[in-house]
């Protein structure tokens, strides 16, 4: 079932669910999930943890590690799901290198709404203070690029019902 959907990135900000609707389409649509703040290298992960934001440097190599993955993945004929905040069009435009029939699954909430889920998850090392610099960074997916735009106040399953009916109708043949 896997072959008749596109690689898929789950973007949004820290706390939206990326990585736990990720793994629940993965199960559904029965894709591989990587979470990519696994594929984060140390300075990343130990920057964030100090409670500074990533700069475009910073994210550079680790965009680059999800995007030859999703493109060797695909090139062995297995697409597969990555939670990635994806938080600019270039760095999507990075993403998007190596596979450009990837589709940008963004998980959309109002700042209060995520902050309210962050404040009951402890992360490994994106502190809840960063949350405002990921809205500051966020730019919207564009008409030109393929996504789909998904209330993330809605359940899991509803979120994943939702994604995978949108995924079917606009960009499986």
């Amino acid at each position: 079932m896997a072959s008749q959907f596109p690689p898929l990135i789950v973007m949004g900000v820290s706390g939206s669910g990326k990585s736990t609707v990720g793994a629940a389409l993965g199960a559904e649509l029965g894709m591989q999930f990587i979470d990519g703040d696994d594929l984060h290298p140390r300075a990343n992960k130990e920057k964030m943890a100090a409670g500074h934001a990533l700069n475009d440097e910073d994210r550079a190599p680790w965009l680059e590690i999800i995007a030859e993955r999703i493109g060797a993945e695909l090139a062995d004929g297995n697409p597969i799901i990555v939670a990635c905040s994806s938080l600019k069009r270039s760095y999507r435009r990075m993403l998007t290198a190596h596979a450009p029939t990837t589709v940008f699954v963004h998980l959309r909430g109002e700042r209060e709404v995520i902050a309210e889920r962050q404040s009951h998850r402890n992360h490994e090392y994106m502190p809840n203070s960063l949350l405002d610099s990921q809205f500051d960074t966020l730019e919207p997916l564009q008409d030109d690029e393929r996504g789909v735009l998904v209330d993330l106040t809605q359940t899991p399953d509803e979120i994943v019902r939702s994604i995978k009916k949108d995924l079917t109708d606009t960009f499986v043949d």
